[in-house]
């Protein structure tokens, strides 16, 4: 991991909502409708902050049905991303963290999102 990959990962690092998503999906994939549901911000929002991890190599998309879901990429254990996410799961009982959660038990895609 050269220096060029660490700064692209700790400036996606370096905003409160994308730390957020990285928490949220430390409990389950999510869909955009999902995110903005929990996050209260623009479907367009979202979209940059997934874009901002995904270019960080610190998530990665699956589609499953006519969903697309994200979810934090797997890597090997002991890779240094791995090291910096679990600095995350320290953070259990931080005042914002339980509200999303508490929220994502809200967010069922099939009513916040509209498919056709």
């Amino acid at each position: 991991m050269g220096r060029e990959d660490l700064e692209r990962i700790f400036k996606a690092l370096a905003n409160a909502n994308r730390l957020r998503i990285l928490k949220m999906f430390q409990e389950k994939p999510m869909c955009v409708c999902e995110i903005r549901f929990v996050l209260g911000i623009s479907q367009p929002t979202v979209s940059r902050h997934l874009q901002v991890l995904k270019q960080a190599g610190l998530i990665e998309n699956r589609t499953q049905g006519p969903w697309v879901n994200y979810q934090i990429r797997n890597y090997p254990t002991g890779h240094p991303i791995k090291t910096i996410l679990s600095l995350l799961s320290s953070a259990q009982k931080e005042e914002i963290f339980e509200a999303d959660r508490k929220r994502m038990e809200k967010a069922n895609r099939y009513q916040i999102c509209r498919r056709k």
